[in-house]
This record gives C-alpha cells, sequence and structure tokens, in this order.
C-alpha cells in the first residue's frame, strides 16, 4: 500500500472503542440556549449528540433477519450476530414467520420484542411503515441500509423526505439510508495510543483508512453516513470529537447536508484541538454533478467550502492516500518542539530536490547554525554540505558516525522535524540509516520521517524495521511526506491561537440594520445612489455626491461637491455603467458637466435603461482598486468576498472568501490569501495603502451580511478605492440585489 504511516508516535495507552468493544464514559452535549443564535437567526452552538448507545448498544433488534443461504440479508445477519456477539450485546431478529435465525429466537414483530432496544438494523427496501412501530417501542437508533432514495431522483428524493419527517416524528436517530455495515465492523483492540475516527458518505471509500490496522494502525469508529436523512456528518464530528481515544478524524464528504452544522462541528473539533482530514469532492463541475447524483445534496460552490474547512481548521487533502498517511500522523505525533524541518540523506540530489519540493509547499528548512555544521563535519567530509539539507555521502552510515549525526541534527533547537528520503534501497547503506534512525526517534519528542521510496515495499528494512517502529512516521512517496508534515505544523499552529468565531458573533441587531430595512426593496436591485445609502447606513465611507434629474441640477450639485467630478447615470437596472458609457470623469466645468448630463441621459434612453437621475459625485484620488462583496451560499448562507477590484475583476480573479462570523484576524488573513496582496505594501514608489481601512470595510460588511443575509442576495463594492495609510478606504461604487 502506497502512503502508508507506522508506528505509535505517542506513548498514550487507551484503548479502542470501536461499535461498543469497549465501554467509555457518556458524553452530553452543551444544551441550546434561546439566545444561542446569531442576528440572521442561525445558531451559534450545537447539541453533541449521545450516540454511546449506538456505538455501543446493550440490545439490538434485526428486522427483516435471514439465515437463508443465498439470500441477501443473510449475510448481513451473520454479521451482525458476530458483531453483537463481540461487544457484548443481545440480540434480537425479528421476522414474522421464522421462529429462530442462525439459532436464535426470532419475534413476529417489533411489539413482541422482550426489551426496549438501543439499535434497531432494518433490512427492508421499504423502512417507512416501521420506524412509527419503533417509535412506539421506544428504540433509540436505527439504520436503514436500503437504496433508492435521494440518489436515485426527484422520486427517491421525496421518499427520503417523508422518510426523514417520519424519523423526526419518532424521536429516533437514524443512520442512512443508502449505507452499510461499516459501523460493524471487527476493529483491532490490540491496538494503543490515539486513534483515527473514520466518517464516509461513500462506504467503499474509506476502505483504505480501515485497512491501515492492518499495519498496526488504530481505528476506533467508523460512521459510514450514507444519504444522511437524520443522522450527518456534523453529528459524528461533534460526537467523535469528543471522544478521549480519538487522536483525529478522517472523513470522506461529497455533499455537506447543512454548512453551519459542519461549521459548529468543525469548531468543536478546533476548540478540543482534535485534527479533521477531509477528502471533500466536487472540485470540479463534472465532480460535483457526481456527487450530487450520488448523495443527492448539494456539493455547494467549491471557493466557498474550500475556504470554510480552512477557516475552522479543517485539513483539506485530494486523494485516499494522502488522507491515510496525513491523519495517521496528526493523530500520532506529539506537538512540534519547532517549527524548522531538516533534511537528511546520503545522497545531495536526493536531498536537494526534497529540499525543493518540501520549501516550495511552504516548509521551513533552516540554515544550521555555523557551530552546528562544525560538529556535523566531525563526522562528515568538509566538501559535502550539511546547511540544510544535509547530505552525508553515504561515507559515515555504515559505522557509529551514522547515529551520532542523526542525534545532533535532533539536538538542534532550530529543529523540529527530520525527515530523510531514502530514494531506493541500497543495502547495506540504507538498512543501517534506516536502523539508526529508528533508534533516534525512540529518545526523542521529535517529529521522524522516512520516505521510503522502492516501488517493491518488501524489504525487510521497510516491512520489518520501520513498519515495525512504535515512533517513525514511514511514508511511501514524497509527496505524502510533505502533505502530511506541513498539515502536522499548521494544525498546531492553527489550535494554539484559535479562537471560536461563534463565542463573540453579534446577537442583537446593530442600530444600522435600521436603518437599511427602510432601503431594501424586496425582489430588486437597488440603483447605485440608494446602494451607496445603504453603505452609509453602515459607518462605509463614500464620495460626496448629488442625485440630480436635471443639466442645471448637475451644475449646481458640482459647485456643492467640488470639482473636478464625476458624472454616472443612476438606474436600479444598470450593473456595468461603464460598459455602456453611462461613467464621464475628470470633469472641471459647469459646461463639461452639462453636456455630460445631456450625453449620459442620450445613452441611457437610446439602450433602453430607465433612469431615477445622475449621480455628481467626488473625485477621489488614485488609491488601490479592491472588490468587497456579500454572496448567498447555498450551504453556508452569507460569504463575504474580499480581492482585488476595478474594470478587471473578472478577468484577475484575486479574491478571498469567508464565512461570517469572522474576526479581525481572520479578515486580514483574507488580504494575505490573494496573489496581489503586494499592492497594499506599496510597489513602484506608490505608499502602502490603508489596510486598517480595509479591514475594517470588511468587518462592516460583514455584520452587514449577518443582519441582512435573509434579505439581501448580493452586494458589491467595486471598486473600493483604499487609499495611503492613514486616509481610509471609499466606495466609489456599489451594486445590492434584495431577495
Amino acid at each position: 500500500m502506497l502512503g502508508s504511516t507506522h508506528g505509535t508516535l505517542t506513548t498514550d495507552s487507551r484503548r479502542v472503542i470501536a461499535c461498543g468493544e469497549q465501554p467509555g464514559p457518556a458524553v452530553h452535549g452543551r444544551p441550546a440556549e434561546v439566545d444561542d443564535l446569531d442576528v440572521s437567526g442561525r445558531p451559534l452552538y450545537a447539541d453533541v449528540p449521545d450516540l454511546d448507545r449506538f456505538f455501543r448498544p446493550e440490545s439490538v433488534a434485526v428486522i427483516g433477519a435471514s439465515d437463508t443461504e443465498g439470500r441477501p440479508n443473510t449475510g448481513i445477519t451473520r454479521q451482525l450476530v458476530a458483531w453483537a456477539e463481540r461487544v457484548g450485546a443481545r440480540l434480537h431478529p425479528v421476522h414474522p414467520t421464522r421462529p429462530s435465525v442462525f439459532g436464535i429466537p426470532c419475534f413476529p414483530s417489533v411489539a413482541d420484542l422482550p426489551e426496549q432496544i438501543d439499535l434497531a438494523v432494518l433490512l427492508l427496501a421499504d423502512p417507512l411503515p416501521v420506524i412509527e412501530r419503533l417509535a412506539e417501542v421506544k428504540v433509540r437508533f436505527a439504520v436503514v441500509f436500503a437504496s433508492g432514495f435521494a440518489e436515485t431522483g426527484e422520486e427517491g428524493a421525496a421518499a427520503q423526505e417523508r422518510l426523514a419527517a417520519a424519523v423526526a416524528r419518532s424521536g429516533i436517530r437514524l443512520l442512512g439510508p443508502n449505507t452499510n455495515l461499516n459501523a460493524f465492523e471487527r476493529f483491532r483492540d490490540d491496538l494503543e495510543g490515539p486513534a483515527i475516527a473514520l466518517i464516509t458518505q461513500s462506504g467503499h471509500q474509506g476502505r483504505p483508512v480501515f485497512a491501515l490496522q492492518e499495519l498496526g494502525v488504530r481505528l476506533s469508529h467508523w460512521a459510514p453516513t450514507g444519504n444522511e436523512a437524520d443522522l450527518e456528518t456534523a453529528d459524528f464530528l461533534s460526537y467523535f470529537a469528543e471522544q478521549p481515544e480519538v487522536g483525529a478524524i478522517a472523513c470522506y464528504v461529497e455533499g455537506l447536508k447543512d454548512g453551519r452544522s459542519f461549521l459548529l462541528a468543525a469548531d468543536r473539533a478546533a476548540r478540543r484541538k482534535v485534527p479533521v482530514v477531509a477528502v471533500k469532492v466536487g472540485r470540479t463541475e463534472t465532480g460535483a454533478r457526481t456527487a450530487a447524483s450520488h448523495t443527492g445534496k448539494l456539493t455547494g460552490a467549491d471557493t466557498v467550502v474550500d475556504a470554510a474547512l480552512r477557516q475552522f481548521g479543517v485539513i483539506r487533502v485530494d486523494g485516499l492516500d494522502e488522507l491515510q498517511d496525513t491523519a495517521t500522523l496528526l493523530a500520532r505525533a506529539r506537538p512540534p518542539r519547532a517549527d524548522g524541518v531538516v533534511v537528511y540523506s546520503i545522497s545531495g540530489g536526493t536531498g536537494a530536490h526534497f529540499a525543493d519540493l518540501a520549501t516550495e509547499a511552504g516548509l521551513r528548512l533552516p540554515t544550521l547554525s555555523g557551530a552546528k555544521q562544525a560538529e556535523l563535519h566531525q563526522w562528515i567530509p568538509e566538501y559535502l554540505s550539511v546547511a540544510n539539507p544535509v547530505d552525508n555521502g553515504g561515507h559515515p552510515v555504515g559505522d557509529h558516525r551514522g547515529r551520532k549525526i542523526i542525534d545532533a541534527l535532533l539536538d538542534d533547537p532550530s529543529v523540529g522535524v527530520l525527515i530523510c528520503p531514502v530514494t531506493g534501497p541500497f543495502p547495506p547503506l540504507s538498512d543501517k540509516l534506516v536502523q539508526d534512525l529508528v533508534d533516534a526517534a525512540e529518545r526523542t519528542d521529535k517529529l521522524v520521517c522516512v520516505v521510503w521510496g522502492s516501488p517493491v515495499g518488501t524489504e525487510p528494512a521497510y516491512r520489518d524495521v520501520l513498519l515495525g517502529s512504535s515512533r517513525i512516521a514511514t511514508f511511501r512517496t514524497v509527496a505524502n511526506c510533505i502533505t502530511a508534515v506541513r498539515a502536522y505544523l499548521d494544525h498546531h499552529r492553527f489550535v494554539a491561537h484559535y479562537r471560536s468565531p461563534f463565542d463573540e458573533a453579534p446577537r442583537t441587531t446593530s442600530p444600522s440594520f435600521r436603518k437599511a430595512q427602510a432601503l431594501m426593496s424586496p425582489g430588486r436591485q437597488l440603483s447605485e445612489h440608494a446602494a451607496k445609502q445603504l453603505l452609509r447606513a453602515y459607518g462605509i465611507r463614500v464620495p460626496r455626491e448629488q442625485l440630480v434629474t436635471s443639466a442645471a441640477a448637475a451644475v449646481r450639485a458640482a459647485g456643492l461637491v467640488g470639482y473636478p467630478v464625476v458624472m454616472k447615470a443612476s438606474g436600479a437596472q444598470i450593473a456595468h455603467k461603464t460598459e455602456l458609457g453611462l461613467v464621464k470623469i475628470e470633469l472641471t466645468s459647469a459646461s463639461q458637466v452639462r453636456d455630460a448630463y445631456r450625453e449620459l441621459t442620450d445613452i441611457a434612453r437610446y439602450e433602453g435603461v430607465s433612469l431615477d437621475g445622475v449621480l455628481v459625485c467626488q473625485m477621489v484620488e488614485r488609491g488601490v482598486e479592491m472588490v468587497v462583496g456579500v454572496t448567498h451560499d447555498d450551504l453556508f448562507g452569507p460569504t463575504v468576498t474580499v480581492g482585488l477590484g476595478g474594470v478587471l475583476v473578472e478577468v484577475l480573479h484575486d479574491v478571498a472568501v469567508r464565512v461570517p462570523p469572522f474576526g479581525e484576524e481572520t479578515a486580514r488573513d483574507m488580504l494575505g490569501d490573494l496573489r496581489g496582496r503586494a499592492l497594499l505594501d506599496g510597489v513602484r514608489g506608490r505608499p502602502p495603502a490603508d489596510l486598517d481601512a480595509l479591514v475594517e470595510v470588511v468587518l462592516r460588511v460583514e455584520r452587514m451580511a449577518l443582519e441582512l443575509g435573509d434579505v439581501l442576495t448580493e452586494l458589491d463594492i467595486n471598486p473600493l478605492m483604499v487609499l495611503p495609510r492613514g486616509q481610509g478606504a471609499v466606495a466609489l461604487d456599489a451594486l445590492a440585489v434584495c431577495r
């Protein structure tokens, strides 16, 4: 298997809890309170579902149980019988005509069950009629394997809605439909240390992670969520984040049922410093379409999904091999002592190549001090570079010097991670090197990684030494190693300074909200003048301007505003004035103003554009043109965007997006995401822009998004002219569309 990490990187001895195999403490979520809503009415906290009796039931009913060979339900029943025996649950088959199943007495109906049931497994094509009967006997959890629901189209989606409604009325928590037996797999109970908890919407996509157990990687839970008619990814994410044995949560996600619920769950994991690694499909239009047809749920705009995941510390990876390796490393490795990475190899070419890739990925490879280099040259010839990467040339590997070099590197306070790429097996050099690394890793808290590059993977140095180690992180590809190490450092950096945005989110509306309500026009686009009034209501600076309806009034307004002026046609249906020639700039006289008025009204008449007047606006000095806006995402609701603006905004597409609520630090991080960030710092002799003013506008727009998100479909401030430092930012144009 490519990309497997093996060995326990901590000494935590907590035991596995796998589908009931070990008892554990009950978890009760923080109950939601009346005021735990933000100004938009969205929840700020979510209960943690108590899933203990799902994973650790005392009583199980199998409805539709069978022991007739060749029947699909027989194999499922057999596995459930074996699982119940392992976890110590009493199993009760239910079938209307069978006296027994696999020698276990059978009950003709749900009503005849001898005790309250924790978990009911429904092996029925149509589970709906049974749900109400399960509620009558107070069943806590149910699992529905049947397919043919939302994944099949409109008719199936309607059937799933009926199922979900019945479940909601019953009070039962349901897994599925369109799920499988993965939750009831046999988990190894002979492995120690923090475990990986697995969530998958596609059952088969979790197989590689589950198989890591065969390499000694501990797995504690597997939640195959299927179509998520009731229990969803967010429920399991919240629950797993509370479990003391879970060191990392690995997810395969096709579509999110509810964006806010997922973010609240990710927030819970971030608060508890539990890493979450996810493959989220839907990066491309094809992928998104396929995912929707598979799960029957929205995937959301991928740029928004990506930003939301990063905002709450969810580590997004592309492949299942990356999911395996990254989740394993994060589950097991101790927190870093430093963020410096040292690359050590027996080949200068290998070290240089790895260093290039690592640096490009954002890892920091500090130059070792002169004293440290002199120490290393005690064992490494002087003509070899040891600045970092460290090249030993193969000379000292086969004797006592090899271990001394490794210890010296790990003793350097600037080094938090040692990575040794072994391009290919070369006994005895590679064998001795690997053994020295394993031995050194036993005495250090620092992360030691080996990339075993052999395509064979059967060598004793790999199979026995590396995979037999309890301390080495072993990878089969350079890319997976770099991805995992970067995620490891980024995660610990993130959680060290994490403050939940939900704690400080506004719960009551501002005075600006009441002013804004009077300006909204349901179902219509506001004129530029009205949109600027909306901005002004939220304290966002706009130019001095007047709306006029005659050439004479335009001249008077220009005198009041002050020359030079800008004139623009103003109307509710005008989105792109520049393209239509409806903007005139740098007008310096009354005659120019009169001529501009007539020209603007003539163009509007010719184009069939309805005007509410002409804006006479203050000319604002040049700065950095930015765009700040609000859009509505189907999954996450209102989102805030900032980027390079002007007429080329669609061409440049240099924007960053975040999901409210967020604070000042996140607003500044958005600017750091921009490729054109350097423009704000001043280029070619231009002064630095007023970053504080820009951040303030972003935060005011965020407040607008929170308060008006349900009635404001779109807001576009373009350009927002960010003036030199200390001079502020001015919204020169704005577009607002009401729901």
